[in-house]
């Protein structure tokens, strides 16, 4: 049996959820406002935490798929709990899964893994949910129209404002403060996947990154630069420590321009999206504010929603774990130009281990 096998399958698709920590909310909530999709298990080591989603609970994974049978697994755990869950899936006949990035522990061991799912004919998803939020899909959209015509650049500023002080982050997501590796590897592969949506694969890459905040073990703010086909260039200038315009800084976590030869669209904090025509003083909007209470425009919904779609059309979704290997080369690539202090060739096709 492989994941194609649910194409044209009229029943409900049964959802198992692993992981029930502070992100995992917008999982669950998603998981419920799709139809035909049946929530049939929430897992986590916390069996307090399993039973506070409304789910069948579960504190063993290999006993929640031996009783509930799911056709899908969301993996919502963090990378050291990943690659465990993933193998102990596939060896229940799983052959639908969704995994949280970052992805794996290393990029050994994500190749590994996506090497496994692939030989069990499972259809295995990184759930890279930015690419999704609404106004990069109207950009997309734009863009592919010539709305602006030849693309020049691409420019997004973070700026979350929440990464001062002794107590950043804590009363969110305390790890954040540990990682060795955090600007990047935790915010900016956001942004590594969307110019790579938006452009296509970047063939180099610069990069310039600082520690601001003392407290955190890993890089907060930076800059990098990737080429992408056709001359266009993309600019990530990030800096957890300062703000945007925005009530709700999350929505966006900051500020984007797509810049072409004949207009350019803008991205506001509120989640609009502007465009202006080349030569003219005003902008016209395309896209109204955000209005949804939950995560990023409601961008886990539609990714799952996607996902759904395509395994009952027998498509493939994007972001699988094949596809995504890339990403985290580009990552790599990154902290090497940081290190290194110079510009970087890419392999768009490169697999961790490859480039």
């Amino acid at each position: 049996m492989t994941f194609n096998d649910r194409a044209n399958d009229t029943r409900p698709l049964r959802v198992a959820c692993l992981g029930a920590g502070y992100f995992s909310r917008f999982h669950y909530d998603g998981w419920r406002r799709i139809a035909g999709v049946d929530l049939v298990g929430a897992c986590d080591h916390d069996i307090a935490k399993a039973r506070d989603t409304g789910a069948p609970a579960f504190d063993d994974l290999a006993n929640m798929l031996s009783e509930t049978t799911p056709d899908l697994l969301d993996v919502i755990v963090p990378p050291p709990a990943q690659a465990q869950a993933i193998r102990t899936a596939l060896a229940a006949g799983v052959r639908a899964l969704i995994c949280q990035k970052p992805f794996c522990t290393s990029p050994a061991e994500a190749l590994a893994i996506t090497q496994e799912a692939e030989t069990a004919g499972a259809l295995l998803v990184i759930h890279e949910n930015f690419r999704f939020q609404p106004w990069y899909r109207v950009m997309k959209a734009r863009l592919d129209a010539g709305e602006i015509g030849t693309v020049q650049q691409i420019t997004f500023r973070l700026r979350p404002g929440d990464g001062q002080g002794p107590d950043a982050y804590l009363d969110r997501q305390p790890y954040f403060q540990q990682m060795p590796r955090f600007l990047v590897h935790e915010t900016a592969v956001h942004w590594i996947d969307t110019f790579r949506y938006l452009l296509g694969a970047p063939s180099a890459v610069y990069a310039d990154l600082r520690q601001v905040n003392p407290v955190i073990a890993g890089e907060d703010a930076g800059y990098i630069l990737f080429d992408h086909p056709g001359g266009a260039r993309a600019l990530f200038d990030g800096n957890r420590l300062l703000d945007h315009a925005a009530t709700n800084t999350r929505c966006t976590m900051g500020e984007a321009l797509a810049e072409g030869t004949t207009g350019t669209l803008t991205l506001t904090g509120d989640g609009a999206l502007h465009l202006r025509r080349f030569g003219a003083l005003e902008a016209q909007t395309i896209l109204p504010p955000d209005t949804s209470d939950t995560f990023g425009g409601d961008c886990v919904f539609a990714l799952q929603s996607h996902v759904v779609s395509c395994l009952r059309n027998g498509d493939m979704p994007e972001n699988t774990a094949r596809d995504y290997l890339p990403v985290i080369s580009i990552e790599n690539a990154v902290y090497t130009s940081a290190a290194e202090g110079r510009k970087l060739e890419l392999d768009p096709r490169a697999s961790p281990n490859e480039g």
